[in-house]
């Protein structure tokens, strides 16, 4: 590259993608926030998965005790473990390369998200009625009212992560035919399956609970039985996240790797490769650099979830932070300039305003789930 910036921004392939329609200024903080979406991901799948284990618990505890039993447990062990296994997976030095590890991730979503849709619509059936009503959960005050909603819509905002790493896959398709064209087929694709799994699930497990509907349907304990059907589901959200925490880790490894390597090509301790050979286990490549920097990311990443192990507030924080820049900004500051509009022509003023309106609801699904967490911490 042409110019020489520090590792925070450094992304090559959002940096190159932006610099080249917005300018080097406008490139810098895509590649930011880039960087903050992955590494927030990251502290939002770590408690997802850490409540999930928990919740596999809290199952068999209650249908072994019964449904009144006090079966609470705390998530700092769980996180713990969930730590301990992206320690190892994080040493892999060609992990991002694994094809699968997209495929089993993709299955394992299918099959929780069709198991939550599925109890959702039973319980729906059992109780004969639709319970809930037009105007959402019941508040006491209309503050506590926009303070949900503001939360429900940072929620909505980290559940399209994929701006995050979509050059990253749309890099690694093979043309012919050319990649943007496969790559929007991709994208309207799973954006209208996984809207509608969103709504179905979202839809019915309001129906199904109404204002006692927890956050997380499978980890609430809305249903109880069947209990291994449960399990199977937290068991499928735990293997998905184990994969997908790498996911969107492995693009901030091998950046920072690159960029420091670059930086000091002679220094043995950065670029050297080391083979270990184990008893009773095959032979491995290891490198001090990728030992310390990827052991202090997932220290940190499992520090930070540790401290914050609030499941809705913390995907609202991470959504509020990304979904306006990364899926919103960027892309239509590029789409002005790629495809030449003129200021205030009517395109240029319906999609200004369109950039507008977003960045307030993001705003305010932000400030809503920071408050939420403060709430919660405080509580």
């Amino acid at each position: 590259m042409s110019v020489t910036i520090p590792f925070y921004f450094y992304l090559p392939d959002k940096f190159d993608a932006s610099h080249g329609f917005s300018g080097k200024t406008n490139a810098w903080a895509c590649s930011f926030f880039v960087h903050v979406g992955l590494y927030g991901t990251a502290i939002a799948y770590t408690v997802t998965s850490a409540i999930s284990m928990r919740a596999i618990q809290k199952s068999n505890c209650y249908h072994r005790e019964g449904h009144e039993a006090a079966c609470e447990y705390s998530d700092t062990y769980y996180m713990l473990i969930f730590g301990a296994v992206q320690l190892i997976l994080s040493q892999a030095p060609d992990f991002h390369n694994i094809q699968s590890l997209s495929v089993i991730a993709a299955v394992m979503s299918f099959a929780y998200s069709f198991i939550g849709f599925g109890l959702g619509v039973a319980k729906v059936i059992g109780n004969g009625f639709v319970m809930g009503s037009f105007s959402g959960v019941s508040t006491t005050t209309s503050i506590e009212k926009m303070w949900l909603v503001a939360q429900a819509l940072g929620d909505i905002a980290f559940a399209y992560p994929y701006s995050l790493i979509l050059i990253e896959i749309q890099d690694t398709l093979k043309s012919p035919p050319p990649a943007n064209q496969t790559m929007k087929k991709a994208s309207t694709m799973s954006i209208i399956t996984t809207t509608i799994f969103y709504l179905f699930c979202g839809g019915f497990g309001y129906a199904a609970f109404g204002d006692n509907t927890p956050g997380n349907l499978l980890t609430g304990f809305g249903f109880y039985e069947p209990y291994w059907l449960i399990d199977l589901a937290n068991a499928f959200i735990v293997i998905h996240l184990v994969g997908g925490y790498q996911v969107y880790s492995q693009p901030i490894f091998a950046h920072f790797e690159k960029w420091i390597c670059e930086k000091f090509p002679e220094n043995g301790f950065l670029n050297n490769e080391f083979f270990l050979k184990p008893p009773l286990m095959p032979a491995f490549r290891w490198n001090p650099l990728r030992l310390c920097f990827r052991t202090v990311y997932v220290v940190s990443v499992t520090a930070i979830a540790m401290s914050f192990p609030y499941f809705n507030q913390v995907l609202g924080v991470i959504g509020g932070v990304i979904f306006w820049p990364l899926t919103i900004y960027f892309p239509v500051e590029m789409y002005f300039k790629q495809m030449n509009i003129e200021a205030w022509t009517r395109k240029w003023v319906m999609l200004r305003v369109f950039s507008y309106v977003c960045f307030i609801v993001s705003t305010f699904g932000l400030v809503g789930s920071i408050q939420g967490i403060i709430s919660a911490k405080l509580s």
